[in-house]
């Protein structure tokens, strides 16, 4: 196969102004939590979890939700709950849009973790965390029953911090979605980017859809051509793309496909699940990468 390379690719970044005041408001509410939830996406379990806020909980007891888990692979996010472990002041719960009553499993998981680190106060004030459109807000007014928390397909929805009291004994503090200033794994931030972290317009969609165009063709080989009716496999990842943007109609005049739009549409259907379920990452693939030993598309992945 022969194939251009793609180690220009800029990688992506994503930090709005407003983020810094969320990190200072999260940090100035610290003394009221008990409990910390991480909400991180089940498709990208490292990529979406917030080195920053590692630091903000400290030693305070952290719940880890992992959402969005009917879009991600069974298998693999078995293995990252592995992974991400149990230990005395943590625990890890799947949230699956297919398996509603899995939230109900969160303010008893809270009160345990709470109760476990020593804590008698009688109502235990949990804080949701994590990183933009990771699905805090679908938490939130699943739990409370109604719709408190905006919620959209879309990040940076949140703006401030609000209190949702779910029962007597139990209050969550709704927060923005956080990013961190500088992603240091650049296939992270492509990640971030294809599951919707990042706002569209901070972000090259052609770069994007390329990265995914390798990774599916990696990991994945048939879901592409299953999906878009393709036939040639042995054409560049470029080629494929706009192999994909022909058959979605993503078409300009003279019959010409439109590149932008093609990725667009790609980005859109890894989105929404019409792909079927995708994890982007697994355990073993982070360790090479944070080795050096595999580094995607800065080690000469194909274009």
């Amino acid at each position: 196969m022969q194939d251009d390379q793609i180690d220009h690719l800029k990688g992506v970044q994503w930090f709005p102004g407003h983020m810094h005041k969320a990190g200072r408001e999260i940090r100035s509410m610290y003394s009221q939590v008990n409990v910390f939830i991480e909400m991180r996406d089940a498709r990208i379990p490292y990529s979406s979890a917030n080195p920053m806020l590692a630091r903000i909980r400290r030693d305070k007891p952290c719940l880890t939700v992992l959402a969005k888990a009917d879009l991600a692979e069974e298998a693999l996010t078995r293995a990252w709950v592995r992974e991400i472990g149990v230990g005395p002041d943590s625990r890890v719960l799947v949230a699956d849009a297919r398996k509603p009553g899995n939230l109900s499993r969160v303010p008893a998981a809270c009160d345990d973790l709470y109760r476990q680190a020593g804590g008698t106060a009688t109502q235990v004030v949990a804080m949701v965390v994590g990183i933009p459109n990771v699905g805090k807000s679908t938490l939130i007014n699943g739990l409370a029953g109604r719709a408190v928390a905006r919620t959209g397909n879309e990040p940076a929805i949140t703006r401030q911090q609000q209190h949702v009291r779910i029962r007597d004994a139990f209050m969550l503090l709704d927060t923005p979605g956080l990013m961190w200033p500088r992603v240091e794994n650049r296939n992270s931030g492509f990640r971030l980017a294809i599951t919707g972290a990042i706002r569209d317009t901070a972000m090259d969609h052609l770069d994007v859809a390329l990265f995914s165009v390798h990774h599916l063709r990696q990991n994945h080989p048939g879901m592409l051509f299953r999906r878009y009716g393709l036939e040639d496999g042995s054409c560049s990842n470029e080629a494929l793309l706009q192999a994909i943007g022909r058959k979605r109609g993503c078409l300009v005049r003279g019959g010409r496909v439109d590149m932008e739009k093609a990725a667009k549409v790609m980005l859109h259907d890894i989105r929404s699940g019409r792909t079927g379920p995708l994890t982007w990452e697994t355990p073993e693939m982070i360790a090479r990468e944070l080795s050096g030993a595999e580094d995607g598309v800065q080690a000469g992945e194909s274009r």
